[in-house]
């Protein structure tokens, strides 16, 4: 949800956005630090927390920082991890929408062979027409020199995090060894518009029809669109998924990191074995908006119920998976944590990240100001009031993907397999690789490029 500073009356609304005006004045450091502080004494989950005397002497991005009640694990388990700002609100609002300057190429970064300071860049996906797609790069693919320069971990954030061209020197890894190759790809990062529907199809085992959906971001629309383009993408899926009687689904979201809660919410109807009467989730907020909202909407204001969807396999699922991995976060989380009242719900991955709590975006162009703020606001809990995953869901199946990876859809993936498993009780193939090799594969994972998005696994509201 995107947000102008407005009086307190009508902030409370949530739906009021401010009007660009044109040839404003720059605001001065000082007044934006003003309107940074007005509305995060208003809106921020911890606002209790914020001092009553800011040093508004500060550059906006330290101003803002000030006022957070920081995570830790020892004094302040209880804090914030995700709340931050942004020197341009357009900027903000592009990437939060999937809009970025990028090469395609979403990657992990991981220590290869374990143990050494080597770092190697996997490619998890590539999104299609880009940079990356048309240079021929595809999903497994393994890199570990940036323009002649081997990647180490002193170097490799300075080579990557550019927006220069680069010039990508390939390896592959064969079993604890890299084997370096000739092979070299240059990409020049242009903006990009992802699609995050990426992939589906239906296996057939026995009397098991399998829908298999990969979804990468909540995201509805393009970026200033509003035809709910991808919320749509999705809809048409699942009535495919219906007409061919499909009883189990797996959806994939071992790389989404989140996004819009109405996306989650519409993809949560999809699936939910239930109506439109029942409640998706419930919003906790500070103490100042749930009284002034309160008293303007009623209790309803604090709640999200389903919505009607014709293509709704609920009715018919024996099971449902969602794959899952240390980069699924905030919305993600919210459609498993809203559906387990509902349905028997099985992971299969590792342990997720754990963001139980939601943002919005507040801009204040028509006050001059260019910065973006994107604080939480809010805390999530599903029908049963339960919102006890703060330190991450831990997979019922526990797997690993490993570090040589296969085209979407491969049984021989191993969440994937795991997956079927679970659903037909029979290995559908032989498993290649055991236990045992993966971990040997694994290497010391570092990053991935996926934490950059939806603005550092957060979720968001947009109504």
């Amino acid at each position: 949800m995107k947000l102008n500073y407005v009086p307190l009356l009508l902030l409370a609304a949530l739906t009021i956005v401010g009007c660009r005006e044109k040839n404003v004045n720059p605001a001065s450091e000082t007044e934006t630090n003003e309107w940074i502080y007005a509305n995060m004494k208003y809106w921020y989950y911890w606002n209790d927390k914020i001092t009553d005397k800011p040093d508004y002497s500060k550059s906006p991005a330290d101003f803002f920082k000030s006022l957070l009640y920081p995570f830790d694990a020892n004094a302040r388990p209880d804090g914030d991890r995700f709340s931050w700002i942004q020197e341009s609100a357009d900027e903000l609002e592009a990437s939060l929408a999937g809009e970025s300057k990028t090469t395609g190429m979403e990657y992990k970064l991981v220590n290869f062979p374990s143990g050494t300071i080597n770092v190697v860049g996997i490619v998890l996906y590539v999104i299609p027409d880009s940079p990356a797609d048309k240079a021929g790069f595809s999903r497994g693919d393994i890199f570990n020199r940036i323009n002649d320069q081997k990647l180490v971990n002193s170097n490799y954030v300075g080579l990557l995090n550019t927006q220069d061209k680069k010039t990508f020197g390939l390896a592959k890894i064969n079993g604890s060894e890299l084997e370096e190759s000739t092979t070299k790809r240059e990409l020049t990062p242009v903006v990009l518009q992802e699609n995050p529907v990426f992939f589906d199809t239906i296996f057939t085992y026995g009397a098991n029809k399998i829908g298999y959906v990969v979804y990468h971001q909540f995201i509805p629309q393009p970026y200033k669109a509003t035809n709910g383009q991808y919320d749509k993408e999705l809809d048409n899926i699942f009535t495919t998924f219906q007409r061919n009687n499909v009883n189990a689904l797996i959806v994939d979201l071992r790389y989404n990191p989140g996004g819009y809660v109405s996306s989650a919410t519409n993809l949560a109807s999809l699936i939910v074995k239930g109506n439109s009467n029942d409640i998706f989730y419930y919003k906790e907020y500070n103490d100042e908006v749930t009284e002034t909202n309160r008293k303007k909407y009623g209790d309803s204001y604090f709640y999200d119920k389903f919505i009607t969807k014709p293509q709704n396999l609920g009715a018919n699922l024996n099971n449902l998976v969602f794959l899952v991995s240390s980069r699924s976060a905030s919305a993600s989380e919210l459609l498993i944590n809203g559906l387990k009242p509902f349905m028997n719900v099985t992971l299969v991955g590792s342990k997720t990240v754990g963001k139980n709590v939601g943002s919005v975006t507040l801009t204040g162009e028509d006050r001059g100001i260019k910065w973006g703020l994107q604080p939480i606001v809010s805390k999530s809990l599903n029908k049963d009031k339960k919102s006890d995953y703060h330190t991450g869901f831990v997979p019922d199946i526990p797997a690993s993907e490993g570090n040589i990876l296969y085209p979407y859809g491969s049984p021989k993936d191993p969440l994937l397999s795991e997956a079927l498993f679970k659903i037909t009780g029979e290995r559908v193939v032989r498993q290649a690789r055991n236990v045992r090799v993966l971990q040997e594969e694994e290497g010391q994972e570092i990053t991935s490029s996926i934490v950059k998005k939806a603005g550092g696994s957060n979720m968001f509201f947009d109504k």
